[in-house]
């Protein structure tokens, strides 16, 4: 990463003040905040806990990752906290397992005054597609 982009993200870290607790439960790390580009990478590793029975990685965790890149993603794309998604759509290509690490970049598709779209890919460390995702998040009066 540049040296710009590095103070890009730092600065949206200090902006941001407070990591999510969701998104410290997962043990997130950003890597890249590019406004410019709309897009965000954040890399999350697969922990023991989000193990199923057949030891691969539970599908709802997936979407829980791919949602703490989304909303910090449409925070930094629009410059409000008043979001929510209204839908989170993840398909799954192959398993993940306890110490994989998925990286995922998350994109900005359109954004318009009351909903953004967004998109994203999470590959593993062997650079392997594991799930894509896309959501629209709605953006919320201060009065909701």
């Amino acid at each position: 990463m540049s040296a710009k982009g590095k103070d890009v993200k730092e600065a949206f870290l200090q902006a941001l003040g407070e990591w999510p607790q969701c998104s410290l439960f997962m043990q997130s790390r950003m890597i890249s905040a590019l406004p410019e580009e709309g897009s965000m990478t954040i890399s999350f590793p697969v922990l023991n806990t989000y193990a199923n029975p057949a030891g691969s990685m539970q599908a709802g965790f997936y979407s829980a990752a791919f949602d703490n890149v989304f909303g910090p993603l449409c925070y930094m794309a629009t410059g409000t906290p008043h979001s929510v998604a209204i839908n989170l759509n993840t398909e799954y290509h192959r398993p993940a397992f306890p110490g994989d690490e998925l990286t995922i970049t998350a994109r900005v598709v359109q954004s318009g005054r009351r909903k953004v779209f967004m998109t994203a890919k999470a590959y593993n460390q062997h650079d392997k597609l594991v799930a894509t995702s896309s959501c629209n998040y709605l953006l919320l009066n201060h009065n909701n």
